[in-house]
């Protein structure tokens, strides 16, 4: 039976009501399994053990239907729960060798729950830990009971040790061993008292040494079920953390000027300081807020949330604020969801690529090849969009192409701000009177919802298939862990992290918004009728992306 955390907004939470109903039903079942495996051992088993048993029993059949009920606990366990845990006492009273076996399936059961979600060593651990309590809990009860029950002093000792190299195990696999979550987190707190306690009820007085193993169980049984707390921020890697209210992205986390962006407009402010309001940017999905972090570590107050940030004292890309920072923020939120801490050291926008420099000669080939006499290029004041428009600017006077303002094409190869700013501007030029009859153009890194879906439809040199399978799962990993965030080249690349093979040959993409079907807003769609784009998994949200050159030499 789960009595553990459960989801809240995307992260776990903990209900408090639950918790404390397990740390009185396990404890309780593990004292009755422990008293139903040792009993065999005695000839008599003292009455006043066998009443505190048979309480324990009930307490925990209660609780277990009690679980059914209120906490949407699997009945056929809760069940087989209550009917193991009242049949030990009576099998204890009269019939031990069968009480003993009951008593078995009884621990495998508490084992499971204990352990539920567990999987592989932290599983093995768990079991180690409730079979070994469960053994010094009848043990025990057996030495209080009875004088001339076996002696506990080299057992106790065994037992003890036993669970503390378990706790020791689960403390260095938990990651919280070596850092100040182990004494600030309840989740902390308690694994520490789980490895500490069996210690101290081994070299206890026999009478007090119970208590100390109740307590080190109740410990276990609550680091089981509170979240694991979440990882310390790491100064120069941009957070991404989650209070409970939604995602959170705090880059570079550096000294200095920070971006941080939200799904949705919110407050933010560091520390006592100013309110700064979240608000969207061009380009970019969501709202962003520029704050000022101080060195060292600071709280982050986003609405009535509160996050933990740590700057350190080194500087971070200039790059990664102002209009570029959208753009460098989202790259490294691609690297994050793929589970690498890595520390932001430059921007998309400092250099251009080998890669994307041969993507933006072989666009101008395609323009050519396909008689377009001119071009209109777009760039920026940054390395990257300088050094683009240069490439653009080359290969057009190669190929024999103008540059002029009213050209036959518009290519774009400026950051996302620029881009949103040129790209609005086409659509109403080409709402008004025909324009770039050959067709707008964006650099690889400008393929993303927000920009592309501005205009009717554009086109990209691309080095992948947005419809591929591994473009698909980024999206989706993306859209998990920051709903509503739109796919980004820089992004995909960072998902798939340094090890991705080498880029195949450049092909034209084309990107439209497409609705087949069109509904009124109201209305809902019919099975297989739905919007393109609709739905995760799509690099271009309500709209879709196809190949239409072959890949060009």
């Amino acid at each position: 039976m789960d009595h553990g955390s459960h989801p809240a907004t995307g992260s776990a939470g903990l209900d408090l009501a639950a918790l404390l109903v397990r740390l009185v039903l396990l404890p309780a079942t593990a004292f009755v399994a422990g008293t139903g495996l040792i009993r065999p051992s005695v000839e008599t088993l003292p009455r006043r053990l066998w009443q505190v048993t048979a309480a324990l029993g009930v307490v925990s059949a209660v609780l277990a239907v009690v679980s059914a009920i209120a906490f949407d606990v699997n009945v056929v366990g809760a069940v087989v729960h209550a009917a193991l845990v009242l049949a030990v006492p009576v099998l204890a009273l009269l019939r031990p060798p069968i009480g003993r076996w009951i008593a078995v399936a009884l621990l495998v059961l508490l084992i499971l729950e204990t352990a539920l979600g567990r999987s592989g060593v932290e599983f093995a651990i768990d079991t180690v830990y409730v079979a070994g309590t469960a053994v010094w809990f009848g043990l025990s009860a057996l030495s209080l009971a009875r004088a001339e029950a076996p002696r506990l002093g080299p057992l106790s000792w065994t037992l003890g040790g036993v669970l503390t190299l378990a706790a020791a195990l689960q403390l260095v696999l938990s990651g919280v061993a070596f850092d100040r979550r182990l004494y600030e987190t309840l989740f902390g707190v308690a694994l520490l008292a789980a490895f500490v306690l069996p210690i101290v009820a081994s070299v206890l007085w026999r009478r007090v040494a119970i208590v100390g193993v109740a307590a080190a169980f109740l410990a276990w049984s609550a680091f089981v079920a509170v979240p694991k707390p979440a990882d310390l921020p790491v100064p120069g890697v941009p957070l991404l953390a989650d209070a409970g209210g939604g995602p959170v992205l705090v880059s570079p986390q550096r000294p200095g000027r920070n971006l941080v962006h939200l799904p949705e407009p919110g407050s933010v402010r560091v520390g006592d300081g100013p309110v700064v309001q979240a608000v969207a940017r061009p380009g970019a999905s969501g709202a962003w807020a520029e704050v000022d972090l101080p060195t060292g570590r600071s709280e982050l107050t986003v609405g009535d949330r509160r996050v933990e940030v740590d700057a350190g004292h080194e500087t971070g890309p200039v790059t990664a604020s102002g209009v570029d920072g959208p753009e460098c923020a989202t790259t490294a939120l691609g690297g994050l969801i793929a589970g690498r801490d890595d520390i932001l050291a430059s921007c998309p926008a400092d250099a251009l690529s080998e890669e994307d420099a041969e993507a933006l000669r072989k666009l101008v080939g395609f323009l050519a090849s396909r008689q377009a006499d001119s071009v209109t290029i777009v760039g920026d004041s940054s390395p990257r969009g300088s050094a683009a428009a240069q490439v653009v600017r080359a290969a057009a006077t190669e190929n024999h192409l103008t540059v002029r303002p009213d050209a036959a094409a518009l290519v774009v190869v400026s950051g996302w701000a620029r881009a949103a700013s040129a790209l609005d501007g086409a659509a109403a030029v080409q709402r008004e009177r025909p324009a770039y009859p050959y067709g707008l153009y964006v650099a690889p890194w400008l393929l993303t919802g927000p920009l592309v879906n501005s205009v009717a439809s554009s086109m990209a040199p691309l080095r992948f298939d947005p419809r591929e399978q591994a473009a698909v799962s980024y999206a989706v990993a993306l859209d998990n862990a920051f709903p509503g965030e739109s796919p980004t080249v820089t992004g995909f690349q960072q998902w798939l992290g340094p090890e991705q093979p080498a880029p195949p040959r450049v092909q034209v993409y084309a990107s439209a918004q497409v609705t087949a079907m069109p509904m009124n807003p109201e209305q809902p769609h019919a099975p297989g009728m739905d919007i393109a784009g609709e739905g995760p998994g799509h690099f271009i949200p309500q709209g879709t992306v196809v190949a239409i050159s072959f890949p060009l030499g």
